[in-house]
């Protein structure tokens, strides 16, 4: 792996930290690089890139459909299923919009009744801006789980060769998991507040537990000795950088402006964090 193809993720422990500010100024301060929102419930990355030449593809998933004339009423599909996606009345009721798409039940059905077809559970949009590959995942309202859009986005970038920067969604669910299992390197936002410690320490576990080499970016720091700087020296983490509480900055990203691109000064700011991250590895 050279520096120039490595694949980073950013993550918080909840939304609103500054992941998003910080992956699209850091996507934007290379030659080239790819994007990648997999905030897939609210992505807001190309608010700031406004890609254009923009593709899409829908995200399809297997859920069951069961024919009647098989079906015994058995039950054994019924009882399986852990997420109650299933009922049995009169005939088998499938109840589509809570199925998780693990075909246990159609792989367990001793009469062969059930079968698959596809549901579309959201979709990927792929734009250009400028430098920037953008990539976006998208998951449609009331779906239970992101974790193919997620696994699709994942696939497109696995065979890239430029800088891929990750924006996972906050916390540290399992779609968090999935965004970041092929990363070489995460990052994570971190705001100098006691609640921002307990957010921090939630994905810190997290890339402990994947084994991953990481660093902290403390946003809207108001200069040294702050909290999350003591989290971080108690705990041996490298802070690779700290983003001021900055009303410039603060205007810029209100406004959907990609700082990196609009000051020689957030660029500089932002390439340093980059240079840090790519000297860790």
């Amino acid at each position: 792996m050279g520096a120039n193809n490595m694949k980073i993720a950013i993550l918080s422990g909840k939304g609103g930290t500054g992941k998003t500010l910080l992956s699209v100024n850091l996507a934007s301060v290379v030659d080239k690089s790819i994007y990648v929102d997999c905030d897939i419930e609210e992505p807001n990355g190309h608010l700031f890139f406004k890609p254009k030449e923009i593709e899409t593809e829908d995200i399809l998933v297997d859920i069951p459909t069961v024919d009647n004339d098989l079906c015994n009423g058995c039950r054994t599909c019924v009882n399986f299923c852990k997420f109650n996606a299933l009922a049995f009345t009169k005939n088998l009721i499938i109840f589509e919009d809570i199925c998780h798409s693990c075909n246990g039940c159609i792989l367990l059905c001793p009469e062969k009744a059930l079968s698959k077809k596809q549901r579309i559970i959201g979709k990927i949009q792929r734009g250009i801006s400028d430098n920037v590959t953008v990539l976006s995942g998208i998951l449609n309202t009331g779906e239970p789980s992101g974790t193919p859009i997620i696994s699709r986005l994942i696939d497109i970038i696995s065979k890239e060769e430029v800088f891929t920067f990750i924006d996972s969604p906050p916390g540290s669910a399992c779609i968090v998991m999935d965004s970041i299992k092929d990363a070489d390197y995460c990052i994570l936002v971190a705001e100098p507040t006691l609640f921002g410690i307990h957010n921090l320490n939630m994905v810190y576990e997290l890339v402990q537990l994947f084994n991953k080499p990481f660093g902290v970016v403390i946003n809207k720091s108001l200069g040294n000795n702050d909290l999350a700087e003591d989290f971080c020296r108690e705990k041996n983490i490298k802070i690779l950088g700290k983003i001021p509480f900055d009303e410039e900055l603060g205007i810029l990203n209100s406004n959907g402006i990609i700082a990196a691109r609009k000051s020689l000064k957030y660029k500089k700011l932002f390439s340093n964090i980059l240079d840090k991250v790519t000297g860790e590895v």
